[in-house]
């Protein structure tokens, strides 16, 4: 009796501890969600004195920085091998990410690219499932995914006229959704490794920058007013002096590369292996919710019926998704 006493209190310790550790990640990736839907926003607001380049690698030199600040310790890896795993998500979480994200808005519109990239969990699902063998393509995700995917296109219409196929930029953002699945395996692997979070994004970023070098020579030497402005890199001293004399843009800069990058970043890493990357991811769902809250108390944009019917079926659809964890556990 005294032994499975001691097994019961072993075992409701260790419930007990799994349950923290899913509220610790649960308000991670509460926390991240909340702050990436705000980023729209201080993007739009540069984009006026800077381009999508520009601001993507400012952005990221920044976390950077902000990493080395906050982890001041190198991190080492047992086999050399591993290195390839952060090599992998800096190019596909970071770099093609970002760039397909940003260039797809430069073809089609933002509502388009906000529910074609807002896809994300079922490639992330689909990359799990093939690769990690985990099965997470159930009945009850789909339709959660499908429902989610409603409250998305609504909420991203906002009462806007209709979904326009623009086959260039759509294929655009459906690249990104993929490269972001892709971005969730190694995500994946790196966790198992037990790395810092911190230190372990900071690597993740070293390669982004790396990966962002040909796009900044591109902008630098190719890119002109004329073309792809979206990718112009300024170096003239006057233009640089007065965008960045700007607090507001510091302000945008800081808040993108300090807070939604380095400690989002590392945020939503810590929770994907708290929760499990497939199930974090589903909260993306929720970014153009947030987005579009948050822009009509900043910028005063309306919120529509069609908008707020949205919200509650994206809310549903996570629901259900939640469902078919709770059914699996």
């Amino acid at each position: 009796m005294k032994v499975s006493n001691e097994y019961s209190i072993l075992c409701a310790m260790s419930e007990n501890q799994i349950s923290q550790r899913t509220v610790i990640g649960f308000i991670l990736a509460s926390f991240t969600i909340f702050v990436w839907g705000i980023t729209f926003v201080c993007t739009k607001s540069l984009l006026s004195d800077f381009s999508a380049l520009e601001i993507l690698v400012i952005r990221f030199v920044l976390a950077y920085v902000a990493l080395w600040i906050l982890c001041p310790h190198m991190l080492h890896l047992e086999r050399r091998k591993d290195e390839l795993l952060f090599c992998a998500a800096g190019l596909c979480g970071v770099t093609v990410y970002q760039f397909l994200e940003n260039a797809a808005i430069m073809f089609t519109s933002a509502s388009n690219v906000s529910i074609i990239v807002a896809i994300c969990p079922i490639f992330t699902a689909l990359t799990a499932q093939v690769f990690l063998h985990e099965k997470h393509i159930t009945p009850l995700f789909v339709t959660g995914f499908l429902i989610a995917i409603i409250g998305v296109a609504l909420v991203s219409f906002n009462g806007a006229a209709a979904f326009h196929f623009s086959p260039k930029g759509d294929l655009m953002a459906l690249a990104a959704a993929v490269s972001w699945g892709f971005y969730s395996l190694f995500v994946s692997k790196i966790n198992a490794l037990g790395c810092r979070s911190l230190a372990a994004t900071r690597r993740i970023f070293f390669y982004a920058l790396v990966w962002m070098i040909p796009l900044t020579l591109y902008g630098t030497f190719v890119a002109g007013p004329a073309g792809n402005r979206g990718f112009l890199v300024t170096l003239d001293k006057a233009v640089n002096a007065a965008r960045f004399a700007k607090p507001v843009n510091w302000l945008n800069l800081l808040f993108l590369g300090v807070v939604a990058s380095a400690l989002c970043f590392a945020a939503w890493n810590t929770a994907c292996r708290t929760l499990g990357t497939v199930h974090a991811t589903v909260g993306i769902y929720l970014i153009p919710v947030v987005t579009v809250v948050f822009a009509y108390f900043a910028l005063g944009e309306r919120i529509t019926l069609m908008g707020a019917a949205g919200a509650v079926f994206t809310i549903c659809g996570l629901i259900v998704s939640g469902l078919n964890r709770k059914k699996r556990r």
